[in-house]
């Protein structure tokens, strides 16, 4: 008798834990967000360990378009996220985002419902590597007020307002950035060198535009090299940003960006244009036309509604001239080479 008591207080018992663990999955499940979501979208929530991640971006790539294609958006408060208006094919999507590393990449495709898992960086260094290029680019220092006016190498004609303008606002800056991986880094690439400042000065004579870099720094005899060579060796020794970026917020969140590959890798593009500014309906959903600036004669053309790149040759008045900057350049009449200017010889 007492052997059959217990027996039931046992089962009592399993049946209070099986009946309170199953009371707290349906709460939980009945608090989980809930995501409405067309046939040609997909949508989920991201979680972590800490909860809904708010202000993280989600990323659908494919690559079985004409051309490789991703469009990316932003979580809400609760950890929602909604990738609207997909063409028709199956995306890897992910998660990234300040504070994160990217998570596992899932399998998708439009008018399916997928949540997401976010991951927490295991430390610092690995957060900022997500950071924007320019947080990394502030690392940089500058002369010291006392170091213009000819007191040093800087042409006496020159003042710090003057740096800090090439530096921050003009020149290659005020058209691309820099900080990103590519140039807060020194490619092994470009050889091997004595010393960073050298590594520097064999790097500037790179690419399609290496006599603009090369005449831009030598205005300054050739001083920014070794603030510049002075950054790449302190993030290569470990520092890291001495800020934090914010997750969007408010109507950033709001923001659907749809990315296209086009041109080539070896090409740089520098501007495109799709529409006239002054009345933005003129070509509505019509091509992009890329400017390839220096890099290339070959003008790539994007069709955003058949997601395919065509090419368009740029025509010159005399298809025999000899090319002046390299191959694939726009033709010069005079051939010219970049030169040395300042106190450091050129590479």
């Amino acid at each position: 008798m007492r052997f059959s008591q217990n027996l039931m207080k046992l089962f009592a018992t399993v049946a209070v834990v099986l009946g309170s663990a199953l009371s707290t999955l349906v709460t939980a499940h009945a608090a989980e967000p809930v995501v409405d979501i067309d046939p040609d979208d997909i949508g989920g929530v991201v979680l972590s360990k800490a909860g809904p991640e708010a202000g993280v971006w989600v990323i659908a790539e494919t690559t079985e378009l004409p051309t490789r294609f991703a469009r990316i958006v932003v979580t809400d408060d609760k950890g929602r996220y909604v990738i609207p208006d997909l063409p028709n094919a199956n995306y890897t999507v992910w998660v990234r985002g300040y504070g994160l590393v990217d998570s596992p990449k899932m399998r998708g495709k439009p008018g399916q419902h997928l949540n997401l898992t976010a991951v927490t960086a295991p430390d610092q260094k690995s957060a900022a590597h997500y950071y924007p290029a320019i947080y990394w680019y502030a690392m940089l220092k500058v002369p010291s007020a006392g170091a213009f006016g000819g007191a040093r190498d800087i042409p006496e004609k020159y003042a710090l307002t003057d740096y800090l303008k090439q530096i921050k606002n003009i020149g290659c800056i005020g058209c691309h950035q820099l900080g990103q991986e590519s140039t807060r880094t020194l490619p092994a690439g470009i050889g091997t060198f004595q010393s960073s400042e050298e590594a520097w000065l064999r790097r500037i004579q790179s690419g399609q535009y290496g006599e603009g870099m090369v005449n831009q720094l030598g205005r300054w005899n050739m001083v920014p090299i070794k603030y510049y060579a002075d950054w790449t060796d302190r993030i290569s020794n470990g520092a890291l940003p001495f800020a934090r970026p914010p997750r969007p917020s408010g109507q950033e969140r709001n923001i659907v960006v749809t990315w296209w590959a086009w041109s080539s890798p070896k090409k740089y593009l520098h501007d495109l244009i799709s529409t006239d500014r002054r009345n933005p309906t003129v070509n509505a959903f019509g091509p992009l036309w890329g400017s390839p600036e220096y890099s290339t004669d070959d003008l790539p053309v994007l069709d955003p509604k058949t997601h395919k790149v065509s090419v368009y040759k740029a025509p010159v008045m005399d298809p025999k001239m000899p090319e002046s900057l390299g191959p694939g350049h726009a033709a010069g009449r005079t051939n010219r080479r970049p030169r040395a200017r300042g106190r450091r010889t050129l590479l």
